[in-house]
């Protein structure tokens, strides 16, 4: 039986039967598989290099300084132990009017550093080579954009605060960095004795405080352990304890939201292919009714014949699944050069696992989707030899379609890795394809009243094919308008955004935080820019707080639900205050407060997240000190124009004995951009924010990530295009009946051959059309409900969607009708 199933496999596959079978396997399987082997390297970095990744065998960070005798207890112990410090802050280098200065983020490191692990450093020679110990005294370790911005080479001296310090060394490698895939700010590391003579610590300096500890296994846990109860009985807030089971939770928590993602668009990318392998199996069948008469004729019982069409198709699913594999293989390497940064050590080769879960899904799908074609034929019975009648498909075999929905099913909720996300997917999914099936039967009716007012007979053949054959119709126009769909939105729409955002933003909106002004320094730094031309100098008050109680109750981020309310309360809050409600900030319920008692005006947003009204009595710590304050407004803020905004505002009275700093944003020309560096020269300490730059950074990590995301949505639109074709094809043999008697009746060849044309263009072109208007609809509820300006819908969406659309039809039309005219009308009507 084997042999004879290999036998008909092979003759089928030069006939042209299976090949198509094997292309939409083929496309599934690879979408799935490329992000398979992409995730499963970087986690298998991230196992393999966990001790490097923290630096430490336990990690705990801190927006305080750590207690002392944390250090003592690990030391008691007999542990390894080094401490650093990260705070942002400028870089400077040259004298007088040629000063350069960049913001970077600063690390100050204790001998021992990295405990596990190595820092790779670039010497002045090139050679890549494992650090030494820490940098020396009076030197610094620093980042490759640090030479560029700052124009200077290894050897020579930049500023940190009131201290020169020369370079010693370029980083190549720095595990615990974390994520290395976005670098706003680049590393400058110097030893933590020199820290104290850089002046760059003051009040309402943000450092995070980390203390790294390596040992014996069981000696680690039993610390953690004591640490972990510690924090406990006090009700620390703010620390946070990484060990080798949870190291890097961020890195973790993106990685599993870019695996969701991205398994997301692959499933879009196999289910349209499913659509076709089920298209594709029907076409099979429909030219096998006769084959499989003569088999039983010959004697073969139905289940014989069952599985002889059974291995035929194993077959071909393992040879696709496989060569899917070998495609998902080589695709995941371009995942990997736009979003292989993430990781800051070189990956792992992959493993086995990406390639056994991308053959049982193209098993899978093959069985879900191809079954129920392959059982009909099981129930073709001999007289079809003589009669040519088939009966309707029988209980089990229409059973297995449900089948088809359920495995898929089991595929999303397998790759979304979270039942409400899966469910919410699956909705998202039927719901998408049912609005454009309904757009497109409208449509399709809409074309009917159109073929009365067409003179040319191309034109009503065209109307009439897509009439006689609506659910094939509406097929085509779904399948290729979801993949256009996609590919509009993260391209023609994201530019649409980007510059709707931009023109929403005033010319003259700040493009400069200047943070870390102390109270002795405000009239100077005004005096500078005002001298340099800066009219308008604002200067806010922020005070670094954080929430503990509301009305009374202890705020715990364990007692909210929602990710961004958790870090909320976990972290320290910049606090103001001020006697008049500031510019770009509306009362949206309360009252503005008049400084007589203690009063909180929070923003609306804030508010929502953590479940505060007005009248509630909220109570913060600022360096020890309890400040409590009833809510008494809500303010909405205009995120928009970049101004200094806070959260939480509090009367000046109240905040009259705090510790503070200062904050402001100012916009400066391109012939004023040196006051960034004399600031910084003028006043070390202080930390000024380019924002230019830091979204010219942003843009261009989103445009790596887009560009992973249409990579994979290339496999959509492919998958899409093999619907069409599938479509196209499994009308053929009923398309070459029409050819010939319609050529029969007088009509030419050219005029049969302009109507396929015309019909796959109007095809496509209305699938483009679906896109696009799909494509604007989102990006218009974007701007409107999430970024919150204005839209103006853009022509060019809709000239490029009918455009592509068209031009995948066109290719798809040619490829599944291009034998359709080539039979003679004479052996048409013969054979009928």
């Amino acid at each position: 039986m084997f042999q004879q199933a290999l036998r008909m496999t092979l003759r089928d596959w030069r006939t042209g039967e299976l090949r198509f079978l094997l292309i939409a396997l083929i496309v599934a399987v690879a979408a799935l598989s490329s992000v398979g082997f992409f995730v499963d390297r970087m986690r298998a970095g991230m196992t393999r290099d966990a001790h490097q990744l923290l630096g430490a065998d336990l990690l705990i960070a801190a927006d305080q300084p750590l207690p002392p005798q944390w250090l003592q207890q690990a030391g008691a112990q007999g542990l390894l132990q080094a401490q650093t410090q990260v705070f942002p802050s400028m870089a400077q280098a040259g004298e007088g009017d040629t000063a350069r200065s960049v913001l970077s983020s600063i690390k100050a490191v204790s001998a021992g550093y990295p405990l596990r692990g190595q820092v790779r450093l670039q010497g002045a020679d090139g050679a890549d080579r494992p650090a030494e110990g820490i940098p020396r005294p009076g030197t610094v370790w620093v980042d490759p954009q640090i030479l560029s911005q700052l124009d200077v080479k290894v050897d020579q001296t930049i500023r940190l605060g009131d201290l020169p310090l020369q370079i010693a060394a370029v980083i190549s490698v720095e595990p615990d960095r974390g994520s290395a895939f976005v670098n706003f700010a680049p590393r400058v590391m110097l030893s933590e004795s020199d820290l104290a003579a850089t002046h760059l610590i003051q009040v309402g300096s943000r450092v995070t405080y980390r203390l790294l500890i390596a040992g014996p296994a069981e000696a680690v846990q039993r610390y953690q352990k004591q640490i972990e109860s510690q924090i406990d009985t006090g009700k620390l807030r703010g620390v946070r304890l990484e060990s080798l089971e949870n190291g890097r939770p961020e890195m973790r928590a993106t990685l599993d939201r870019a695996e969701q993602f991205l398994s997301l668009v692959g499933l879009l990318s196999a289910m349209l292919a499913a659509l076709a392998v089920a298209m594709a199996a029907r076409r099979f069948m429909l030219r096998h009714l006769d084959a499989c008469a003569m088999l039983r004729c010959f004697g073969m019982t139905q289940s014989q014949v069952t599985t002889l069409y059974l291995t035929e198709f194993i077959l071909i699913g393992l040879a696709a699944s496989v060569i899917g594999m070998l495609v998902g293989f080589a695709a995941h390497f371009a995942l990997l050069q736009w979003l292989g940064s993430f990781m800051p050590t070189a990956l792992p080769p992959p493993g086995w696992a990406p390639a056994l879960q991308g053959v049982a899904t193209g098993l899978l799908l093959l069985v879900g989707f191809a079954l129920p074609p392959i059982l009909q034929l099981r129930n073709v019975p001999h007289n079809r030899v003589i009669r040519r009648e088939q009966g309707a498909p029988q209980a089990l075999t229409v059973a297995t379609y449900g089948l088809g929905t359920l495995v898929f099913s089991g595929l999303l909720l397998w790759q979304a890795g979270d039942l409400k996300l899966g469910l919410l997917t699956i909705a998202g999914f039927l719901g998408g394809f049912g609005l454009f099936a309904l757009v497109a039967w409208l449509c399709l009716r809409a074309l009917r009243s159109l073929r009365g007012l067409v003179d040319r007979q191309s034109w009503r053949f065209a109307i009439d094919g897509l009439q006689r054959r609506p659910a094939a119709a509406v097929m085509q126009v779904v399948a290729l308008g979801l993949g256009l769909m996609a590919l509009l939105l993260l391209t023609v729409i994201r530019g649409d955004l980007v510059g709707a955002w931009q023109q929403a933003t005033p010319p003259d909106a700040p493009n400069r935080f200047i943070i870390n002004i102390q109270p002795d320094q405000r009239q100077g730094v005004q005096q500078v820019l005002r001298q340099g031309g800066v009219q308008d100098v604002a200067l806010y008050p922020m005070i670094r707080g954080r929430l503990v109680q509301i009305n009374g109750r202890a705020v715990n981020p364990d007692d909210y639900k929602e990710d961004r309310a958790k870090r909320l309360v976990d972290r320290e809050f910049n606090l103001s205050t001020m006697a008049d409600i500031p510019p770009g900030n509306g009362i949206v319920a309360g009252r503005w407060y008049d400084d007589s008692r203690p009063e909180a005006s929070v923003e609306r947003g804030l508010a929502q997240t953590l479940g505060i009204k007005l009248g509630d009595r909220l109570q913060f710590d600022i360096a020890g000190q309890l400040v409590e304050a009833p809510v008494t407004s809500l303010r909405k803020l205009e995120w928009g124009s970049l101004r200094v905004n806070f959260f939480v505002i509090l009367n000046p009275t109240l905040m009259r004995d705090t510790p503070q700093s200062w904050i402001t944003a100012v916009h400066l020309t391109p012939q004023q951009e040196m006051l960034a560096n004399t600031l910084a020269r003028d006043f070390p300490n202080l930390t000024v924010v380019d924002i230019g730059s830091v979204l010219r950074q942003i843009q261009e990590v989103v445009g790596q990530v887009i560009a992973a995301v249409e990579f994979l949505f290339l496999f959509t639109l492919c998958s899409g295009v093999l619907v069409l074709y599938a479509a196209l094809a499994g009308s053929q043999d009923e398309r070459v009946r029409e050819a010939g008697l319609l050529r029969a009746l007088g009509a030419t060849r050219q005029e049969l051959s302009r109507a396929q044309r015309i019909e796959v263009l109007l095809v496509g072109s209305l699938a483009g059309l679906l896109a696009a208007s799909g494509a604007a609809g989102i990006g218009w509820a974007l701007a409107h409900y999430v970024f919150n300006f204005d839209w103006s819908f853009s022509p060019l969406v809709w000239v490029a969607g009918m455009g592509l659309g068209a031009a995948c039809s066109a290719l798809g039309g040619w490829a599944g009708l291009r034998h359709v005219l080539r039979r003679p009308p004479l052996q048409t009507l013969r054979e009928a």
